[in-house]
C-alpha cells in the first residue's frame, strides 16, 4: 500500500508519511521520491486516505492526541425554497407524505366489527393534482397502511417532471405536527441518500403554517443527514447535498424560516460531531480549541482558562475532579454581548464537559465505559446552542461556561470521604466519584451568577437514574421558579425536544446531608436524579435556575428511520428558543 519503488526500504516512507500527517516538515533525507509525488498528484484522493489510514494506525507509538482533520466536518446542505408547482419541477425525487384521515370513531368501529375489511382513508399531504393521480392506484390498492415512516418509493412517476416519488406514512392525519415532520424529513434523507441520491424536493404539507413547516422540514433533514461513522476506512460517500422545499406563502419569510433552522440544524449537527469524537481526540484542551475556533468565525467573545485560572477562582469542586488526570482542565467562557441589548437579564448556559469519565476511584465497570466519551455532551450543547445563538442575534445578553475535564483513577486522584471546598465556600463530603458531573457543574453555575448572569441554565448527562425513571425518549428537567420552567417549557414545545418535569420537592434535601460537611455528593440509589438536582440547586440558590439532565436521550441507543445511531444533539432546539423568547 506504500508508494515505494522496487527494491527500495519503505520504512523511511512511513516516517514521512506520519510526519506529513501531523502536518510537521519532513526531513530531506525522508521525503518522498519525485515518483510518489507525481502518483500522489494523479491518484491525490486515494493516496490521502491512505496516509490518513497509515497514521491512525501508528497513532498510539507517534502520539497520544490528535486533532481532527477537517475532511471529517459535515458538508453544508444548501437549501431553496420554491414556490412552483411540485408536478413541474425536475427533481431526482420528489417526496410527498401520506395521512390516514380514518377518525378514531371509524377506527373504533373496526376493531368491533372484525368481520368488515375496512381500509385506511388514506390521502396524499398535498392539493397538487398531477401527484395525487400519481399516486392514487398505490393509495387505493390497500397495500399502504400509512403508518409512520412506511416507505414506498416510486419510479417514473406519471404526470410529474420528477425522476421518483417518494411516499413516507406520516400516521393519523388529526395528530401530525411539526413534531412528526421534523423526523419525517430526516426519514427521507435517511432513505434518499442510501440510495445515492444527492438531492430532492420535499412538499410541505399544507395542515401546518409554511414558515413552521420549512423550519421543521429544514432542522429534520439536516439531522438526518449526519453519520457518526466517519472513522470507517470503507466509508460511503452519501450525503443530500440540495433540498428544495415545495411551499405556498411569502417567499421572503419562507426562506427567513428556512435559513434560520439551517443554522440550527448545523449547529446541533456541530454539536454531535463535538460528542461522537473519541476521548483521545477530544481532550479538555481539544474541547477548548473548538470552542474558540467556532467562536472566532461567528464572532463571540472566548477565553479558555487551564488549572490556574480554576484554582485561582477557588473551583474546589471542579478541581477536586479534575486533579486525577494527567490532562489539563479546561474552563471555556464564551460571551455574547449584543449591541442594543439590555443590562438585564443576562441568561448563563452551563454544561458538564467530561471528556472521558471512568468514574475516578470509584470505577465503573468495563462494560460500557466506551461509551463515557459522550459525557461531555452537556457542554457540548451549549457551545453549539452560543454558535446557534450568535448567528441568529438575539437582543439578549448571554454567557456559556463549559467545566471540561477528564474524571480518571490516579495516585492524585480525589477518594471516597475526601471534603471538597466549592467556590461558593460549600463543603463537599465526597461520597462517589463517579458523582463528579454535579461538582463541576456546582462550580460553573457559582462562577456564572459572578459573572452576572441572571437566568441559569445547565445540561449533564449526568445520571442513569433519569434513564430509569423516563427511559430514552424524555430527559428530564427540574426547576427552581415555575415562571422559569413555564417559559422554557414553552420553547421546549416549539422545539419539539420531549423533557418531563421531575420534582424538587424540600423532603430530598434530606438525602443530601453531611455529618461531616455541608453537603454530600450523592444522595443514594433512590431518587438519584432529584438527588443530583437537589444538589446543584445549592449552588444555584435564588437565581431562576432549569436543569436538564439528558443522560438517556444525548446518545441514540439504535439507529431510526430519521437519525443515526450516536450524538443526537437534544436540548440545543429547546435552549436556542428559550434565548429567543427573552429577545421578543
Amino acid at each position: 500500500m506504500i508508494c515505494a519503488k522496487p527494491g527500495e526500504d519503505r520504512r523511511y516512507h512511513l516516517v514521512a508519511l506520519l510526519l506529513q500527517q501531523r502536518s510537521q516538515p519532513v526531513p530531506r533525507s525522508s521525503r518522498l521520491p519525485s515518483a510518489v509525488n507525481q502518483d500522489e498528484r494523479r491518484h491525490g484522493e486515494e493516496f490521502n486516505r491512505l496516509k490518513y489510514l497509515l497514521a491512525l494506525a501508528l497513532a498510539p507509538v507517534c502520539r497520544r492526541y490528535w486533532k481532527v482533520s477537517e475532511q471529517f466536518q459535515n458538508d453544508i446542505m444548501k437549501t431553496t425554497i420554491s414556490l412552483s408547482s411540485p408536478a413541474q419541477l425536475e427533481t431526482e425525487s420528489l417526496v410527498a407524505i401520506v395521512l390516514d384521515h380514518t377518525d378514531q370513531t371509524q377506527k373504533d368501529q373496526t376493531q368491533k366489527d372484525k368481520n368488515k375489511d375496512a381500509k385506511p382513508q388514506l390521502k396524499l399531504a398535498t392539493g397538487d393534482p398531477a401527484v395525487q393521480s400519481a399516486a392514487a392506484d398505490l393509495l387505493a390498492s390497500g397495500e399502504l397502511t400509512g403508518k409512520p415512516f412506511e416507505i414506498n418509493l416510486l419510479h417514473k412517476p406519471g404526470g410529474l417532471k420528477a425522476k421518483r416519488l417518494l411516499l413516507i406514512g406520516g400516521g393519523a392525519a388529526k395528530k401530525f405536527a411539526t413534531y412528526d415532520l421534523r423526523r419525517i424529513a430526516g426519514a427521507a434523507v435517511r432513505t434518499l441518500k442510501a440510495r445515492g441520491i444527492r438531492s430532492f424536493a420535499f412538499i410541505a404539507p399544507p395542515s401546518i403554517s409554511a414558515e413552521e413547516a420549512v423550519s421543521a422540514i429544514v432542522e429534520g433533514a439536516l439531522v438526518g443527514n449526519f453519520d457518526a461513522d466517519y472513522y470507517r476506512s470503507d466509508r460511503k460517500d452519501q450525503k443530500i447535498d440540495a433540498l428544495t422545499i415545495l411551499a405556498a406563502g411569502n417567499q421572503a419569510a419562507l426562506e427567513k424560516a428556512a435559513n434560520e433552522a439551517q443554522v440550527i440544524g448545523e449547529s446541533q449537527n456541530f454539536t454531535r460531531d463535538l460528542v461522537n469524537e473519541p476521548s483521545n481526540r477530544m481532550t479538555p484542551t481539544i474541547l477548548g480549541d473548538r470552542a474558540k475556533k467556532m467562536c472566532q468565525e461567528v464572532g463571540l467573545k472566548c477565553e479558555v482558562y487551564g488549572a490556574d485560572k480554576i484554582k485561582e477562582l477557588k473551583m474546589g469542586a471542579f478541581w477536586g475532579v479534575a486533579q486525577g488526570s494527567d490532562e489539563p482542565p479546561a474552563l471555556i467562557v464564551m460571551k455574547y454581548e449584543p449591541a442594543g441589548a439590555p443590562e438585564k437579564p443576562v441568561l448563563g448556559l452551563v454544561g458538564k464537559g467530561i471528556t472521558f469519565d471512568t468514574g475516578g476511584i470509584s470505577i465503573k465497570p468495563a462494560d460500557g465505559m466506551e461509551k463515557m466519551k459522550y459525557d461531555m455532551a452537556g457542554g457540548a450543547t451549549m457551545i453549539g446552542a452560543m454558535r446557534a445563538i450568535a448567528l441568529l442575534k438575539p437582543k439578549v445578553k448571554v454567557i456559556g461556561i463549559v467545566c471540561a475535564t477528564e474524571n480518571m483513577p490516579s495516585g492524585k486522584a480525589q477518594k471516597p470521604g475526601d471534603v471538597q471546598i466549592a467556590m461558593s465556600g460549600k463543603s463537599i463530603e465526597i461520597i462517589n466519584t463517579d458523582a463528579e458531573g454535579r461538582l463541576v457543574l456546582a462550580d460553573g453555575l457559582v462562577y456564572a451568577r459572578q459573572l452576572g448572569c441572571t437566568h441559569l441554565v445547565d445540561a449533564a448527562t449526568l445520571t442513569g437514574a433519569v434513564v430509569v425513571a423516563l427511559g430514552y425518549a424524555n430527559a428530564g428537567i427540574f426547576a427552581n421558579d415555575d415562571a422559569m420552567y413555564e417559559r422554557f417549557h414553552k420553547a421546549n414545545e416549539e422545539a419539539g425536544e420531549k423533557m418531563w418535569r421531575l420534582p424538587l420537592d424540600d423532603e430530598y434535601k434530606d438525602n443530601i446531608k453531611s455529618s461531616i460537611a455541608d453537603i454530600v455528593n450523592s444522595g443514594g440509589r433512590w431518587g438519584g436524579a432529584i438527588n443530583a438536582a437537589m444538589f446543584l440547586k445549592e449552588f444555584a440558590e435564588d437565581t431562576p435556575w432549569i436543569h436538564l439532565d439528558i443522560a438517556g436521550t444525548a446518545w441514540m441507543e439504535d439507529q431510526k428511520p430519521w437519525i443515526a445511531k450516536g450524538p443526537s444533539g437534544i436540548a440545543l432546539r429547546s435552549l436556542v428558543e428559550f434565548v429567543k423568547s427573552f429577545a421578543n
